[in-house]
């Protein structure tokens, strides 16, 4: 059994840094969609009680007395003129008037779109796991071996 030259050791301590530097970008890659998945989650809860609320202004009495939350466990007393329009807003500080069926089907839109996001980002965390599993595996082995001759194809 032969010992490593110098360039082995060398290019296998490189490799072990470029390794290191490429495992601790994907773990931070790993955090932020984690952090996004997060946002669309809350965002989805609050379109889908938005969604609900207004079908569930459709179902309610003539006249019926509902609480309507202002925001900070804030409510008032109130009822709701089924005719009213719905102010929905689209962006940008931005807001249109539209029917509540419109309203209704606006929200279910933007429900189905941050479904496909969840989707497509849950597609990225686990190919970004993927690879730190990779990276972490070929790293294990790199550093019990002591490099020599242990390299795993690159990513």
């Amino acid at each position: 059994m032969s010992t490593p030259s110098a360039s082995e050791e060398e290019v296998s301590e490189q490799q072990v840094q470029e390794d290191l530097i490429r495992l601790d970008a994907y773990r931070n890659q790993l955090n932020a969609a984690l952090q996004q998945h997060q946002l669309l989650t809350a965002s989805r809860q609050e379109h889908l009680r938005a969604r609900e609320s207004l079908e569930g202004v459709d179902g309610a009495a003539a006249n019926a007395e509902l609480l309507l939350p202002l925001g900070a466990e804030t409510l008032v007393r109130g009822t709701v003129d089924r005719n009213a329009p719905v102010l929905v807003g689209i962006g940008s500080g931005i807001v249109v008037e539209m029917d509540r069926s419109q309203a209704v089907e606006v929200l279910h839109q933007r429900l189905g779109q941050i479904d496909q996001a969840v989707r497509d980002l849950e597609g990225q965390m686990g190919a970004l796991d993927d690879r730190i599993q990779i990276l972490s595996r070929r790293l294990d082995s790199l550093t019990r071996s002591g490099g020599a001759g242990s390299h795993v194809g690159s990513d």
